[in-house]
């Protein structure tokens, strides 16, 4: 399944009201947004196709389940900004907050179809934007879409993606996914067993079957 920008003019930034939510009520209604990087002219785009809901003290597999920290602060709140980190020593992953401030809870980005500027994607992924293979490469997975758009801890972390000037920010251009399918989190251990993966049923770019 191929889902173009419905109207680029269009594109209309997602504020903080809507991240100010359960992770859980945020992640279905995140599928089919738009991740958006400006990079000096260009508009780097990423349709969101496959997410995961991160709870707070209670989930085990959060960042938030051992208390506020230094390093999780972002989790903690206020709703709408990039907490980003390093894993397995070789790829970000970018998260988003949810809730009120104090108030834990995140959703993991694990896929994108890109939609814009996929020629810059694919020079910072290092594959060709021509092969149909390669192309499922540049944003299929959380480290795979943080190269692509230029995503790290130091450029991005804490930054207020509904902020007007965030040059990294969710938008919305009308586009409303056809199904959604509920499964649960891939490639943990710990609380793997809770349904709080979402994604777009049938769409090719999903990390995961």
């Amino acid at each position: 399944m191929k889902s173009g920008v419905e109207n680029s003019k269009q594109i209309r930034r997602v504020g903080a009201e809507f991240f100010d939510r359960d992770p859980r009520r945020v992640s279905p209604d995140l599928l089919g947004k738009l991740l958006v990087r400006r990079q000096g002219r260009k508009r780097l785009i990423g349709r969101i196709v496959e997410v995961e809901a991160y709870l707070g003290t209670g989930d085990l597999a959060a960042h938030a389940a051992a208390g506020r920290t230094a390093r999780n602060d972002v989790l903690f709140g206020p709703p709408g900004h990039a907490y980003v980190y390093f894993i397995y020593g070789n790829h970000y992953c970018l998260n988003i907050s949810c809730l009120r401030d104090g108030m834990p809870g995140c959703i993991l980005i694990r896929a994108l179809e890109p939609v814009g500027d996929i020629e810059e994607m694919a020079r910072a992924r290092r594959v060709s934007a021509q092969s149909a293979g390669d192309l499922r490469k540049l944003t299929s997975g959380p480290g795979r879409l943080a190269q692509a758009f230029g995503i790290t801890r130091e450029r991005d972390n804490g930054k207020n993606l509904t902020n007007s000037a965030s040059d990294l920010f969710v938008a919305e251009d009308g586009f409303h996914p056809r199904r959604v399918s509920i499964t649960k989190r891939v490639g943990i251990t710990k609380a793997a067993e809770m349904p709080l993966r979402y994604v777009i049923a049938g769409n090719e770019f999903v990390s995961h079957g």
